[in-house]
């Protein structure tokens, strides 16, 4: 015994209670120990995980197997964590320290998703730079990890907000924005060997001429159409009010925003974008080599969206342009033939050109909008759209519109149709541009109904379809022309057909289309990283590498410009603009003054882990391919972390972009790796009850109580109770600080483990968490003497059901860790305990069944199991082993204990050999007095005997 233990022993008897024992294991004595073991960990290095090279190399502990985990990275809020947020982070540190006691070299690191909104605003409201109170919520974070008892390797530990970090960030937005999509070679490739191409005429330019006959500026803007970071004016969420670009998220569902209710306008702004559609096909068909949940790869490639179908040109009438082409896309070309109107988005770039001085002679009155002009209609409806988020655009049941004077031809049949704007047109899939066919599309018969247009089937429906529009599949009618018909054929022949036809006239042709965007990666901020970029008059330049990092500067005033909340036309000044010795480099030069979104820092974290006090490169390639590289064991293994533990909604954006990067430094050969994460596990989330007075108020859920009559009291008057995501809105926040405070941290984790199973949502109830408190002073009392703290096991050896409990304890265990199924784990260790302290009661717990229970507790309890080794007499830490392993020969099962239902219920229970044929197990069964009982003499209808498991007889 430790004189420490002593120590914090007789602190924990110093209560005030002259009964209570020196050494119970108490909330105080838990926290001592924790603290002590705690301290030890960080003293010793024992989470440190060595690399095969660089200044922590160990080549001998990395010539084992390694295994890299990895938490979902966290942002660091200043409210802090309550205790839904650890579930995930508990988790994959039970399985690191149990792969860690198998001879496994684990990495396991925590940093920090710092730069971002909340930080921003809290610096606009309180003045106090962002950094600082960036810096403060992540050390309060660091604090709550560390009192858990998470066995990270803190040198590894990063801030996308520390210059080091984002100097990376910055280099590989450098490697992105000089690399361009190579379609034959499907990969990235760098910019210098496109110029290389151009120059040496392997490619030609878009108009045919040669690479010299440009001028310096036309072989710019050729190259910069290439490249995957590009300039781009998109549609975005301008919000005047606020003075800055929203993300979707962040607008409401009648187009205001979340923040300060203003009115958010969609306009067409100058964007950095990265052009990830490059990448849809290898992010869709890559994702059969990943072990991930299906329900995860299905949301990434509706995502993505990718469909096979034409994009067809229709000619149009001159309006105040020259005369133009409207492209469509459409995975339906079949039904070309019943295309009697097409609808332009608000925003798509035609409309202004399109729009006629007058209206055609004999307009439709329910086409103008009441506007004396096609320009006035058209105008007065763009900004009445911008008004409206995506989501209300396209849910609202509404259908309105306004022509804009113009006609396009349908190129099937010659026919003039009209052209429309309407909002439930999107800029963000296809071209912005739809065919409209009412009888095959409901939205489109709506519409045509709402504007007296024709509607002409080209699906035969089936007799006696009396619905509206058919969207099923059929032989073709209506369909047919000069050169080509389609009646008669089913869907999949006519688009062939069409398409063959479409191709020879020079209509269209075959594409494949997604729904994925590229990626707007601006952001009207300033706490996010600085873009290496410079501007002059010709257009961005990428900033030399020695240059790097390009810091953030300081300014006075973080808050963006903002507008009058009605003033759509007003464009975002970005706060870095008031950085004027910064941003002018010299008098011809300029910096970008848009920040990198949230999202830039948290696509590549996981490599620096790695390395991250490498000063030469993002990552030492030995390093990244010993810690992500593929397995040549495994076929087709894309490489990556081998477990990625989060949340389900991160199950697209974050995953996808991350995804992405990684491919483009694959291409690049900066990595081994082309996935980032070649496993993931979704854990489910705490959800906790809240309560309410009779005047509606959330009321504190910690001093609610259960009537013994049934229902709920808060401070004696009856409450009701309901059941949501923990949070202070509803007063039903518990923090891990609490619960470490009132029962130790060991009590917490195993509660958290113990609930349910990982991947599952669960309930919380503190009520409930006293329970696991019992277990681990149970077996405190199985080890230690609560009087003396002296260890109180013998040397006995254990009898032989003891050994048969234990073993079949080791081998299930091991079992349930290496499946993440840490609650049945718990249950086991609780069992065997139980058995424990009923067979061993006052004789002392033999050494050889109380150690490897300890070992076995040490991944999800592990300051108490540390503490318990320790006073068994062991002088190393039991943090990388051993972990017990089964002896097969106490796995085999003497006999079998079958539950007997009778008519659906269980009546009796009868132990038979484990190895009795059926018929020995029935005829046990029958001759079971109860079942004697209930039978009454009469020979039952059916037994039904599973083996191992249970007897029906059905009387």
């Amino acid at each position: 015994m430790s004189t420490d233990t002593t120590t914090a022993g007789a602190q924990a008897g110093s209560s005030g209670d002259p009964d209570a024992l020196p050494f119970r294991y108490s909330a105080a004595l838990a926290a001592a120990i924790e603290r002590r073991w705690q301290d030890r960990w960080e003293e010793r290095g024992t989470f440190f995980a060595p690399n095969p090279s660089g200044p922590w190399a160990d080549p001998e502990a990395a010539q084992g197997d390694k295994v890299y985990l990895l938490d979902m990275f966290p942002y660091p809020s200043g409210k802090g964590l309550h205790v839904g947020h650890p579930l995930g982070f508990i988790g994959t540190d039970v399985l690191g320290r149990y792969l860690r006691m198998t001879g496994r070299n684990v990495l396991h690191a925590m940093g920090f998703d710092a730069f971002g909104l909340p930080a921003e605003q809290y610096a606009v409201q309180t003045g106090e730079h962002p950094r600082k109170s960036t810096e403060d919520n992540i050390q309060r974070y660091k604090a709550q990890l560390r009192q858990l008892g998470l066995a990270h390797d803190p040198r590894r530990s990063v801030s996308t907000t520390d210059v080091e970090f984002y100097r990376w960030t910055q280099w590989i937005f450098l490697k992105i924005f000089e690399s361009w999509y190579d379609e034959k070679q499907n990969k990235a490739r760098p910019i210098a060997e496109l110029v290389a191409e151009y120059a040496q005429d392997k490619r030609r330019t878009p108009d045919g001429r040669g690479w010299c006959e440009l001028t310096s500026a036309e072989q710019r803007e050729v190259i910069d159409s290439h490249r995957l970071a590009y300039i781009s004016q998109s549609p975005v969420n301008w919000c005047p009010g606020l003075g800055t670009v929203l993300a979707n998220e962040e607008v409401t569902a009648d187009g205001r925003s979340e923040r300060g209710n203003f009115p958010v306008f969609r306009r067409n702004l100058k964007q950095w974008m990265i052009r990830i559609t490059a990448y849809a096909d290898r992010l869709i068909d890559d994702l059969d080599r990943l072990d991930w949940p299906e329900s995860v790869k299905a949301m990434q490639r509706n995502w993505i969206g990718r469909s096979e179908g034409a994009q067809v040109r229709f000619p149009t009438t001159t309006g105040t342009g020259a005369p133009a082409e409207i492209e469509v896309f459409t995975t339906r070309p079949d039904t070309l033939f019943g295309a009697t109107y097409m609808v332009l988005a608000p925003e798509h770039p035609l409309v202004a050109s399109l729009t006629p001085l007058q209206w055609p002679e004999g307009t439709d009155e329910r086409w103008t909008g009441g506007a004396a002009t096609p320009a006035l209609a058209v105008e007065d409806y763009r900004a009445a759209a911008a008004r409206k988020s995506d989501l209300d655009r396209q849910e609202n049941k509404d259908k309105t519109g306004v022509f804009t004077g113009a006609y396009a031809i349908n190129p099937v049949n010659g026919q003039q149709i009209p052209v429309f704007v309407a909002d439930y047109v999107l800029m963000g899939y296809g071209t912005g541009a739809i065919m409209a066919v009412p009888a095959q599309d409901q939205r489109d018969w709506d519409f045509a109904k709402a504007f007296g247009l024709p509607i002409v089937r080209t699906v035969d429906p089936g007799d006696g379809w009396d619905g509206e529009a058919f969207t099923g599949d059929g032989p073709a009618i209506n369909s047919a022309n000069d050169g080509v018909s389609l009646n008669g054929l089913d869907v999949a022949e006519a688009k062939r057909a069409i398409i063959d036809w479409l191709t020879e006239q020079g209509s269209g042709e075959s594409v494949v289309q997604y729904k994925l965007r590229d990626w707007l990666f601006s952001r009207q901020r300033y706490w996010g990283e600085p873009f290496p970029i410079v501007w002059d008059e010709d257009g961005p330049s990428a900033v030399p590498e020695s240059q790097l990092p390009v810091e953030l500067p300081e300014i006075a005033d973080y808050s963006p410009k903002t507008f009058d909340p009605e003033d759509a036309d007003s464009d975002p000044v970005a706060p870095l603009s008031r950085a004027t010795e910064w941003m002018h480099v010299d008098d011809t030069h300029w910096r970008e003054t848009n920040t990198m979104p949230q999202w830039a820092g948290s696509c590549w974290y996981y490599l620096r882990y790695l390395d991250p006090q490498n000063s030469e490169r993002f990552v030492d390639p030995e390093v990244e391919k010993y810690w992500m590289g593929p397995d040549p064991a495994r076929a087709g293994d894309p490489g990556g972390v081998d477990l990625y533990v989060g949340g389900v909604e991160h199950a697209v954006l974050h995953l996808l972009y991350s995804r992405m990067w990684q491919k483009v430094l694959f291409d690049l050969g900066e990595v081994s790796a082309e996935e980032p994460f070649r496993r993931l596990f979704n854990q489910g989330y705490i959800q906790a009850y809240a309560y309410t007075d009779a005047r509606g108020f959330y009321v504190p859920a910690e001093e609610v109580v259960e009537a013994p009559g049934g229902g709920f009291t808060w401070n004696g008057q009856p409450v009701n109770r309901e059941y949501g995501k923990m949070g202070k809105s509803l007063n039903n926040v518990v923090t891990p600080d609490e619960m470490c405070e009132r029962y130790g941290a060991d009590t917490f984790r195993l509660y958290e483990m113990s609930t349910g199973p990982l991947d599952a949502s669960r309930p919380w109830s503190t009520q409930d968490v006293v329970g696991s408190q019992r277990f681990l002073q149970r077996v405190w009392r199985n080890v230690v003497d609560e009087r003396t703290g002296a260890a109180r096991v013998t040397d006995a050896v254990p009898d032989d059901e003891t050994l048969r409990a234990l073993h079949r304890t080791i081998a299930g265990v091991r079992e349930d860790f290496a499946a993440l199924r840490y609650n049945t784990a718990a249950a086991k260790l609780i069992e065997f305990n139980n058995h424990l302290t009923k067979a061993y009661a006052g004789v002392g717990v033999p050494r050889a069944a109380a150690e490897p229970l300890v070992l076995m507790m040490a991944p999800l309890t592990p300051h108490i199991a540390e503490e318990l080794w320790s006073l068994l007499g062991h002088t190393e830490s039991l943090a990388h082993g051993p972990f017990p392993e089964a002896d097969e020969r106490w796995l085999t099962v003497d006999s079998v204990e079958y539950p007997i239902q009778v008519n659906g219920k269980v009546r009796a229970r009868v132990t038979v050999p484990a190895d009795a044929p059926a018929d020995v197990v029935e005829a046990a069964a029958l001759a079971d007095a109860k079942v004697v009982e209930l039978l009454a003499g009469r020979t039952p209808k059916k037994v039904i005997v599973v083996p191992g498991r249970l007897v029906n007889v059905v009387g």
